[in-house]
């Protein structure tokens, strides 16, 4: 609300719609959407941008984002966005997946993409368990996690090891630009918009397969509240899933 003779220091951003919420308290899914959406809007392409929605918990997310949106089967966002790239070469083509999309069911057509080097964006959303389904024990779930389908903590002995994700794309050709970020502090948004708008850009200028990786919070299936999960985000996940670029090819060619 404008008051007169103050200025507005806040305002929604147009590349989101205003519409309510699905998402639980606290869910940082929120915070990531505004942050796409104020890319957009900043770089001016919402008209020319098209987003492809995953199955999990932003399985709504056409319902949200300003520009154009598609929705694809479960993991099949990177394929669905390629076919939309090749044939729309003139747009932006962003996926907007978490963990148990791109990361089980989509782990295949993600590689790919990367592989191919596909003019694309990923958001990758990671909160170390599925979401949506109720709380099971996902790719990237930390050993020892209790999740309702492992009530007595992750063992690795018979479930295997979480995947660092970014660090193995990051080392296929095809990858341009690779950043894991998080959202649980200011600084740290500030910093999760700032690689948001560099793969964007990159997208734009026509570089390679772009993706950010944003560390995230599910307190709902966590079983904890809002404060409570910002602190295990800090304390459990970044020291298994650190922070930083993992790949960056505009830096190789500054090196030059």
């Amino acid at each position: 609300m404008e008051v007169k003779d103050r200025p507005i220091l806040f305002k929604p951003t147009t590349g989101l719609l205003d519409v309510p919420t699905h998402y639980c308290p606290g869910c940082t899914h929120g915070v990531i959407h505004r942050l796409i959406g104020e890319v957009m809007e900043e770089l001016d392409i919402i008209d020319k941008t098209i987003g492809v929605a995953p199955v999990g918990c932003s399985v709504l997310a056409y319902d949200y984002f300003a520009c154009d949106m598609f929705e694809a089967a479960h993991g099949r966002a990177p394929a669905v966005a390629t076919g939309i790239k090749r044939a729309n070469p003139d747009k932006i083509v962003f996926t907007y997946q978490g963990d148990g999309d791109i990361a089980a069911i989509g782990t295949a057509e993600a590689v790919h993409a990367a592989a191919r080097g596909e003019k694309i964006v990923t958001i990758f959303v990671n909160n170390c368990i599925y979401g949506m389904t109720g709380g099971q024990m996902a790719p990237t779930t930390l050993p020892g996690q209790k999740t309702e389908t492992s009530p007595y903590g992750r063992d690795v002995a018979t479930a295997g090891f979480p995947i660092r994700f970014s660090e193995m794309l990051a080392q296929l050709d095809g990858a341009y630009y690779i950043e894991r970020v998080s959202v649980d502090k200011v600084a740290g948004v500030a910093k999760t918009k700032k690689a948001i708008k560099k793969a964007f850009q990159n997208a734009i200028d026509g570089k390679g397969f772009n993706m950010v990786e944003v560390l995230s919070i599910c307190p709902t299936n966590w079983g904890l509240n809002t404060e409570e999960s910002l602190n295990w985000l800090r304390e459990s996940m970044i020291p298994y899933y650190p922070l930083g670029v993992k790949k960056d090819l505009d830096k190789k060619e500054e090196a030059k």
